[in-house]
C-alpha cells in the first residue's frame, strides 16, 4: 500500500521529457551568430532579398586579360551586386547601418574622429553610419566635383584612369578615420582613398563596405590597413 502511494504522489512522478528545441534556438545556443549570419536574418525576416540580385558590369575599354572580356563589350566583365533592394527596405538598410556601427565601436571606440563616404555610393552608407555613431562625414569625390583648395591623386581602374579628391581643410593631420563604401571589387578605389587621406597626415584606422567580391581579391591592395564586410561574394 506504502509503494502504492508513492507512486501516485505527484512529487515523485518521473517527469514529462520535453520536446527538443527548434532547429534555429539549437544552432543559437551552439554559437552566436556572426555578424554576416545576423544580417542576413534581418533580410530573411524583413521578406527582401537585399544584395543578392547580380548585375553584370561590363566597362568598355580596352581590353584586359585579367577577366573575360566579351565580343560585345571587350573591356574587362565583372560581376557585381544590385544593393537597391536593401535601399529600398528600410529594415534592411537598418539593418546594415547598426552592424557596421557595431563593429566600429567593438574595434576602436571612441577612437574615430570621421568616417568618409566614397563617391558616389558610399555617400548613401556614410553620412547614416556617421549619424550612428555621432560623428561627423566626409565626402571623397570624383576630380572636379569639390568647390576651394582639394588634394588629389590619381589611380588605375580596371578599364581606364581616374581621380580622387577631398577638400584640403577637411582634416587636421593625426585624425583618425574609416572609409566606408557599398562594395569592394579590385580595390583600387578604396587603396587610392587611403593614399589621398595620407596626403593629408591622416590616419585611416580601417575600411569598410558592405558587400565583398572576395574572388577579386580587393582587400589584398589595402596593404595593412584593416577592412571588414558584411557580406561576401565570389
Amino acid at each position: 500500500m506504502a509503494g502504492e502511494e508513492a507512486e501516485g504522489r505527484p512529487d515523485l512522478d518521473p517527469p514529462e521529457p520535453r520536446p527538443p528545441p527548434p532547429m534555429g534556438q539549437r544552432m543559437l545556443c551552439a554559437r552566436p551568430r556572426t555578424a554576416q549570419e545576423e544580417f542576413k536574418e534581418n533580410l530573411r525576416i524583413s521578406g527582401e532579398r537585399s544584395c543578392s540580385r547580380e548585375t553584370g558590369l561590363c566597362p568598355r575599354g580596352p581590353p584586359s586579360p585579367s577577366r573575360d572580356p566579351t565580343p560585345e563589350s571587350p573591356g574587362l566583365c565583372l560581376r557585381a551586386r544590385d544593393i537597391s533592394p536593401l535601399l529600398k527596405d528600410p529594415n534592411s538598410f537598418r539593418a546594415a547601418i547598426c552592424l557596421l556601427a557595431n563593429h566600429l565601436k567593438k574595434t576602436h571606440g571612441g577612437k574615430i574622429d570621421y568616417i568618409a563616404g566614397l563617391d558616389s555610393r558610399g555617400f548613401l552608407f556614410g553620412p547614416s553610419l556617421a549619424q550612428e555613431l555621432g560623428l561627423g562625414c566626409l565626402l571623397i569625390r570624383k576630380g572636379g566635383k569639390l568647390p576651394g583648395p582639394t588634394v588629389s591623386t590619381s589611380y588605375t581602374l580596371e578599364y581606364g584612369k581616374a581621380d580622387l579628391e577631398i577638400q584640403r581643410d577637411a582634416l587636421e593631420p593625426g585624425q583618425k578615420v574609416v572609409i566606408v563604401d557599398d562594395l569592394l571589387a579590385t580595390g583600387g578605389t578604396m587603396r587610392a582613398a587611403c593614399e589621398l587621406l595620407g596626403q593629408l597626415r591622416a590616419e585611416v584606422l580601417e575600411c569598410l563596405s558592405v558587400v565583398e567580391l572576395t574572388s577579386l581579391k580587393g582587400r589584398e591592395k589595402l596593404g595593412a590597413v584593416p577592412f571588414f564586410s558584411l557580406l561576401q561574394y565570389e
